[in-house]
């Protein structure tokens, strides 16, 4: 076990130390806090991991109480390919804020090349090619030249529209280390900075840093009682985001705590029930700044399912970490 806590102290100074470096942001990625609920979006490395098919479905409700729509949708597939020793994998997107004005929509096709390595571990080093549309909603947004003294917004505008949606091509890559009693990873995500600029002249889609891990503890050597502390770290641009937080779980229930320590903005709670084929999460972004009045906190689903296969040669085993 000396091994395992000595390679998170480690990934945890590495962490860390990017945590100091920072540059520009004008866009963020879509969030979410269950993060192992959606394995390839947090890193492409993870597609194959589980070896037979499997399903993910995310909805995520942020700040509820402030008018207007943050919503995001997410829904991916994949499983491990032998005759390509890794793994493949499809996920969708569709991130809306502001009643529909503005919308982003990700598609993106993973391969990880999985190698089992010394003392039971496996590596993982994963790829993805996404297509990734920026779209605003021109009909939906009010100028001064409509307003009526009297009656409102009423008037046509003069202002003409714009090209309102653009679309680029997006690379992200990933790589991930696991064995029964330990993971841990890193991604590197929007490689070359594209530029996604609607209206403005220039606007590049910011790189995005992770690096995640965690231990697995299990109860009289039976993985029906485990628990499992982790850390995961994200910067993109000047936003920065440190987690910190623990799963338990006894046969299909399963709870979490995590902490976001940066900030110091939120508390996250999680409930999931898992089955043989079928996992269903729930968890609430509980905000504790001075934002709490204001942002209702965030609300988010998740249903996975995994479809049951038979490998020809199990050589390689599937990945022991949290399932939400």
């Amino acid at each position: 076990m000396r091994i395992y806590i000595k390679g998170i102290l480690l990934l945890m100074t590495v962490v860390v130390c990017a945590a100091i470096c920072g540059s520009s942001v004008q866009a963020q990625d879509a969030h979410f806090s269950q993060f192992y609920a959606n394995p390839i979006y947090l890193n492409p490395a993870f597609a194959g991991s589980s070896i037979c098919p499997r399903v993910h479905l995310n909805y995520r409700n942020q700040w509820g109480a402030i008018s207007g729509d943050f919503v995001t949708y997410s829904a991916s597939y994949d499983q491990f390919v032998q005759v390509l020793q890794g793994g493949v994998g499809l996920r969708f997107l569709h991130d809306r804020a502001g009643q529909a004005t503005y919308s982003v929509t990700q598609v993106g096709f993973d391969y990880a090349y999985h190698q089992r390595i010394a003392n039971r571990w496996t590596l993982n080093f994963g790829v993805e090619v996404q297509y990734h549309q920026r779209k605003l909603d021109w009909s939906k947004l009010l100028f001064g030249d409509q307003i009526d003294n009297k009656k409102g917004f009423i008037l046509p505008t003069q202002e003409q529209e714009p090209v309102t949606t653009k679309g680029v091509v997006d690379f992200s890559s990933g790589l991930l280390v696991h064995n029964k009693h330990a993971f841990f990873g890193v991604a590197v995500n929007h490689l070359t900075e594209p530029d996604e600029s609607i209206i403005k002249p220039e606007s590049p889609l910011p790189m995005k840093f992770t690096a995640h891990a965690g231990l697995n503890f299990y109860q009289s050597h039976s993985t029906d009682v485990m628990l499992s502390p982790n850390v995961l770290y994200q910067q993109q641009g000047d936003f920065k985001e440190l987690n910190v937080g623990v799963y338990t779980s006894k046969g299909p229930l399963v709870a979490g705590l995590w902490t976001r320590l940066l900030e110091r903005d939120a508390v996250i709670l999680v409930l999931g029930i898992k089955g043989d084929m079928v996992r269903v999460g729930y968890s609430y972004d509980v905000t504790i700044s001075k934002l709490s009045p204001i942002t209702g906190g965030s609300h988010e689903f998740s249903m996975a399912f995994q479809f049951d296969c038979k490998p020809k040669k199990p050589k390689l085993r599937p990945i022991f970490c949290p399932s939400f």
